[in-house]
């Protein structure tokens, strides 16, 4: 899962889809494509919008994405057209390039939309990155369990 700076979006995006799956099969984690916060907590309107779900997500650390996600993860979801380009000039091979996927695209195939950066927003914002991520992992879920990823 990947975001701008790894404090709003993206750990939002890692919590929700551990909580859905078996972690001895499933490796989630998540990470920036700026160095702006690694090492930091997530945002704390991140941090609570979980936790009202149910959802822990204060231990995480933010990272920054490297060239050798592309080798660990078999998906890499992004939030925006912006992580995807950036993510995108990362890429060595095809291959590479095949993985990484506008996480709304699995609420809607093509649709190409952008998960909105609730940073400089209200509460209201995190609450509908929250609900976006959350119906984005469902289908992600599903097809784990379908053997289509």
């Amino acid at each position: 899962m990947v975001c701008l700076g790894n404090i709003c979006r993206s750990p939002l995006a890692e919590g929700i889809l551990k909580s859905k799956v078996d972690p001895e099969k499933v490796l989630v984690d998540s990470a920036g494509t700026a160095s702006y916060h690694v090492g930091e907590a997530p945002d704390i309107r991140s941090i609570m919008i979980a936790r009202k779900n149910g959802v822990n997500i204060s231990k995480q650390l933010g990272r920054q994405f490297k060239l050798s996600d592309f080798d660990e993860f078999d998906r890499i979801y992004v939030m925006d057209h912006s992580n995807l380009q950036n993510v995108l000039k990362l890429a060595r091979t095809d291959a590479d390039r095949a993985k990484v996927e506008l996480i709304l695209n699995e609420l809607k195939a093509n649709s190409n939309q952008d998960v909105p950066d609730p940073y400089y927003g209200g509460d209201e914002g995190f609450e509908q990155v929250y609900r976006l991520l959350d119906a984005a992992t469902d289908n992600i879920v599903n097809k784990l369990e379908n053997g289509s990823i």
